[in-house]
């Protein structure tokens, strides 16, 4: 396999010069999709959590996040994502099953809502583990409101092939033991997401309109937006307002210095956020009345409080701290949360952007990764922004390195730096399916007007639709969709049984005795 036309990095051609380039494929994909219920008024739903769907406590696949309204459905990793897909699009047949009259919103924005009182927070039981869960909704509640917690969007987790590790660590006859090796390779690899990830904003970016609604609870925002119609206001040439200022990128963190330059220096300093009093969460106070407000008054509740597009993760025991974790057993898995859902896809999320996202992300792992300072995470911020807010308007320039370069220059080389990947994880396969997902994206860089947000713009003006009717009528399509393709016999029982255990282990857990919940979060947070 030969690339004339391309500078390969050299990790890719030291594992292409041994034979070894088979190892880039088989690593694991999962999907955590969000969704808001709604009423087919298009208000958001106020009812619980439905029982029949199992327990949103210890579910493995079907859980809450925010909202008890924000549906949060898991796939388990697989290595071909046709089967993460069809996982996902199962569970979907199997909610829809049992949803009764209610819709899952497609679009990453929330509408229905009238102000934060109408967001009803998840209730996940009476053990300590369940009430902590409530507690830290509430703290977010109190810090950043309760309406940006309703935005729903896809996390894609991705897990590198153990195997590649292994042979990448014998080729470059790295002195690190194998665990730190794999480690610093992820933190490598979301270094270079950080610097690059605002391509998955231009490209699949669906929320450039919201509802005004959404700005009850914060009425001063709407200034920042031009009109759409009565019930709309966007950016005429956003891409992703849901990674804007105004969604998930909080202002409140912005001085947030978390180091991505080793995993020693990442856990250090998201463990000294979490421990760090803050004066105007102080304010707020931790226990008032008797009643628990927030987990603690410091920079960060806990590690989720954090913002960022990509994660490192490791599978945490129970009641084990995410830092802890990473700390005991290093890198896991990585999770790239800056995906909006496609509110032109029943399940938010198809196979062509799947295979891209891949692709990038192993493009970000072989390529070198410099190490991070707080100006490089300064102008790689603000290039995320530039693109949620602008990412479609002609001539827009980010900054690269120092110097500032058109964004449809950098994506082009981007895309090139994809290529040699897609051509290896392509080998033997007739139908070309990175290839073609790679030359599928390609096209939205030759015209911005085939994206995601301009799609959704377009057809709100040729409809006459404002934000909020023409997602919940996309929405309804969705829901007769999977209404007309109900599940197998089969598979329905598999899903009623995960349903009844997970309650059976939600009543055991209840059933044990419980220690003061002051007791148990000093000993949470104690961990070490």
């Amino acid at each position: 396999m030969t690339f004339m036309n391309n500078k390969l990095p050299t990790r890719l051609d030291r594992l292409l010069a041994n034979g070894h380039e088979n190892r880039l494929s088989g690593g694991l994909k999962g999907i955590e999709k969000e969704s808001l219920r709604i009423s087919k008024s298009g208000l958001i739903a106020q009812t619980p959590h439905p029982k029949v769907l199992g327990s949103a406590l210890t579910h493995p696949y079907i859980t809450t996040d925010y909202s008890e309204a924000l549906i949060e459905l898991i796939t388990p990793p697989f290595a071909d994502i046709k089967d993460t897909l069809q996982y996902l699009r199962n569970i979907h047949q199997f909610v829809y099953d049992h949803l009764d009259d209610e819709i899952l919103l497609g679009a990453s924005m929330p509408c229905g809502i009238d102000g934060d009182e109408s967001i009803p927070i998840a209730e996940y039981g009476s053990s300590n583990i369940g009430r902590m869960k409530h507690v830290y909704r509430h703290g977010l509640w109190h810090r950043y409101g309760r309406t940006m917690q309703a935005i729903a969007g896809i996390h894609f987790n991705y897990s590198v092939p153990e195997n590649l590790w292994l042979t990448l660590h014998e080729q470059e006859k790295s002195p690190l033991g194998l665990e730190q090796f794999t480690s610093d390779g992820y933190f490598g690899l979301i270094r270079n997401f950080q610097r690059q990830g605002w391509l998955i904003l231009y490209l699949f970016g669906a929320s450039p309109a919201i509802c005004k609604n959404f700005f009850k609870s914060r009425p001063a925002l709407m200034a920042q937006f031009e009109e759409f119609d009565q019930g709309t206001l966007y950016h005429p040439y956003a891409t992703s307002l849901r990674m804007s200022d105004i969604g998930y990128k909080s202002k409140n963190q912005a001085n947030l210095k978390i180091d991505y330059n080793s995993l020693t220096g990442y856990v250090e300093s998201l463990s000294a956020a979490i421990a760090t009093p803050y004066p105007d969460y102080e304010k707020i106070g931790t226990v008032v009345d008797g009643e628990y407000r927030q987990l603690n008054s410091n920079i960060l509740q806990i590690e989720n409080e954090f913002y960022s597009i990509i994660r490192p993760k490791q599978i945490a025991e129970s009641g084990e701290k995410p830092t802890l974790a990473l700390k005991r057993r290093g890198v896991r898995y990585v999770e790239m949360r800056s995906l909006d859902l496609d509110l032109f896809n029943p399940i938010g999320i198809d196979e062509g952007k799947a295979r891209f996202i891949e692709a990038l992300l192993l493009t970000c792992l072989l390529n070198d990764s410099p190490a991070i300072s707080e100006q490089d995470h300064r102008v790689n911020n603000a290039n995320q922004l530039a693109v949620a807010n602008y990412g479609r308007k002609p001539g827009l320039e980010l900054d690269k390195g120092g110097e500032k370069v058109l964004l449809q220059d950098w994506a082009y080389d981007i895309l090139d730096d994809m290529q040699p990947v897609c051509a290896v994880l392509d080998r033997d396969n007739p139908e070309q399916p990175y290839s073609s997902a790679l030359a599928e994206q390609r096209k939205l860089i030759e015209n911005p007007d085939l994206t995601a947000s301009a799609r959704l713009l377009d057809s709100m003006t040729r409809s006459r639709q404002p934000f909020a009717r023409f997602a919940l009528n996309t929405s309804v399509r969705h829901t007769d969709y999977f209404r007309l393709n109900k599940l197998d016999a089969a598979t329905t029982q598999q899903f009623n049984e995960m349903a009844a255990v997970s309650h059976a282990k939600q009543r055991e857990i209840e059933s044990r005795e419980q220690i003061p919940f002051d007791d148990f979060l000093k000993r949470y947070f104690s961990q070490s």
